[in-house]
């Protein structure tokens, strides 16, 4: 059974006043691969009813469900709105895959803060606590690529009272308890996972870290990458202090997060009762494209140590591995199997990193993550524990069970953590039974340099997973093919490098359809690289290709057969003083002159 969703709901099922009420800017889709659905199943097992208000359009709408006992609960949905938006050429997207038949305009800009503020208008005296990707990631001052401005945080501008940052289920309940045990919102400024604001100085803690102000990092530049430097290094259970940066007349104070689910709690998470479908009310208008890769697809895993400088992941779900037991993911694969639209493929068995199925070395559990030091960059860390044997074990198990034809594992793999495996049985059967004809990998880059900003491992170790998944595919007698990730215009990446990776792309014989532009979102390192200029570990000068021009050329030389790119790569030639790749002979990206 769905939550509620509308006044009759509630009376079918005797419900005087809910609990809280959930607004999102996706549809209602109560499956565990939606953060809402999550949050709201997970209150309803420890006791509280909650209900649902999808895509408010009306301040009717917003009413609708009446005022909650204990709270609003706030998100923009499973992506940043901005994001679901706006492509990076900021050009407003065609299609919304998270709103019935893929309609564009059902969730405002900025979703989170015109939800909390319409709901403050509303709701006055009633609790606002907003979370989910959006929230978590603009919980303190930050550069917004959309403005091309650093904006406040959104606990402030969105006028609620409680931010709850990463996943949450952890956060939630303590929140909740403590509404219910009669605690004013403003007084619960203890709860791990949350961001709260106040003007009274007795409430920030002893023992915590000063960010730059706000002031501060507006004015320069230096002190907006000194802050994020710091908030970086705070994102670990056991090792972070509480955060405090300065407004003029309050202070944002962000708690340490909380400790990883245990692997009995993440069993729990999964196992709650989701209806694995979208409601129908939003079906009776057009379907839901977000359903369809992940109605057949099980989370396996939380977190990730890659490190990647462009990825947000860190800062929102922590480096610390949360996996499932075998037992709950197999459980899952057998509710699926019996699903009437179920063909015999589940799509994927994964999470951020599908191969990150065990914590990268056991020091974590006590000591928590590194602060100076990653697990993988361009050479593994020595304590890092490789081993692919209990995720191997899980496909094995799910690919044997009746009706399941194949299992695949689409959401990505880290190549450097499959060499590094010295044991090649997962890269053998990844090889042999879990690649749907195209196999999507990560190298981003090829030249050394900008790897090293974007903290991904050398060239030359893609190089030699190419080669052994070819060979594997030759060894097997299969068909399969690499589809590579490929980036442009990220901080550190001059034409001259933009200029390798098309010579690259070149020798591969690798004609890629789409590129990635570098995507300045909030939370990641390397948004703070494309704003301020710096890098913040180093707090050295970083060149950043800025203007729309530069990155049209630094795109265009990646896809340098198109003929509608001819003009600009000829000029982003010329401009390197790179005119030995203009000609006839098979070296030369383009010809002299184009007929």
């Amino acid at each position: 059974m769905f939550l509620p969703v509308s006044k009759q709901d509630l009376i079918d099922r005797e419900i005087q006043q809910l609990d809280f009420v959930f607004v999102s800017g996706d549809a209602y889709i109560d499956h565990p691969s939606f953060g809402a659905a999550i949050i709201s199943r997970w209150l309803e097992r420890h006791g509280y009813t909650v209900g649902m208000i999808p895509q408010p359009q009306t301040d009717e709408d917003y009413s609708q469900l009446g005022t909650p006992r204990l709270g609003f609960l706030v998100s923009s949905g499973n992506i940043d709105s901005m994001v679901n938006h706006y492509s990076v050429s900021k050009r407003r997207r065609k299609k919304d895959s998270y709103s019935p038949g893929g309609k564009m305009g059902l969730r405002p800009d900025y979703a989170t803060i015109v939800y909390g503020q319409t709901l403050r208008k509303l709701f006055p005296h009633t609790p606002i606590i907003i979370g989910g990707i959006e929230a978590s990631l603009r919980r303190f001052a930050h550069y917004d690529y959309w403005s091309d401005s650093v904006r406040k945080s959104i606990l402030i501008d969105s006028k609620a009272d409680l931010l709850l940052y990463g996943m949450s289920e952890k956060s939630i309940i303590e929140v909740a308890d403590s509404l219910d045990s009669g605690l004013a919102i403003r007084d619960i400024i203890f709860v791990r996972g949350t961001v709260y604001k106040t003007s009274k100085e007795s409430y920030l803690p002893q023992k915590r870290v000063n960010l730059p102000s706000y002031d501060a990092i507006l004015s320069d530049k230096k002190e907006y990458a000194k802050s994020f430097a710091i908030k970086y290094q705070h994102i670990d259970s056991i090792s972070a202090r509480p955060l405090m940066e300065a407004y003029r007349y309050h202070y944002i104070v962000q708690n340490p997060p909380h400790e990883p689910l245990t692997q009995s709690e993440m069993d729990q998470v999964y196992d709650l009762p989701f209806e694995r479908d979208v409601h129908p009310m939003h079906e009776a208008v057009g379907h839901v494209p977000a359903i369809d890769e992940v109605k057949f697809s099980i989370i396996s895993n939380r977190g990730c140590y890659g490190g990647c400088s462009f990825c947000a992941l860190t800062y929102h779900q922590g480096r610390v591995i949360q996996s499932r037991s075998k037992e709950s993911i197999v459980n899952e694969a057998k509710i699926i199997t019996a699903d009437k639209d179920f063909k015999g493929y589940i799509h994927d068995i994964g999470g951020p990193t599908a191969n990150f199925y065990d914590i990268a070395c056991t020091k974590q559990t006590t000591h928590g993550v590194c602060l100076n030091k990653q697990c993988l960059s361009d050479k593994p860390c020595s304590q890092l524990e490789v081993s692919h044997k209990n995720y191997l074990d899980i496909l094995r198990e799910v690919r044997q069970l009746n009706h399941v034809k194949k299992v695949f594992v689409r959401s990505g793999i880290r190549y450097d953590y499959v060499l590094y495996d010295n044991d090649e049985s997962f890269f053998k059967e990844l090889v042999q039974h879990h690649v749907s004809g195209q196999l999507k990998v990560a190298p981003e880059h090829v030249s050394d340099r900008v790897l090293d900003v974007m903290n991904k491992p050398q060239r030359d170790l893609y190089d030699r997973f190419v080669k052994r998944f070819y060979e594997l595919n030759k060894r097997y007698n299969k068909e399969q093919y690499l589809v590579p990730y490929l980036m442009s215009s990220h901080p550190g990446s001059t034409l001259h490098d933009a200029i390798e990776l098309a010579c690259y792309v070149r020798d591969l014989g690798y004609n890629p359809e789409q590129v990635q532009d570098f995507y300045p979102t909030p939370g990641t390192l390397s948004t703070a690289m494309y704003y301020t200029g710096l890098d913040p570990r180093t707090m050295e000068p970083i060149y950043v290709p800025k203007t729309k021009h530069e990155k049209a050329m630094q795109r265009a030389l990646i896809q340098y057969r198109n003929p509608k790119n001819y003009y600009l790569v000829k000029e982003a030639l010329e401009t390197a003083n790179r005119t030995d790749l203009i000609g006839y002979d098979a070296r030369c990206l383009i010809v002299p002159n184009r007929k």
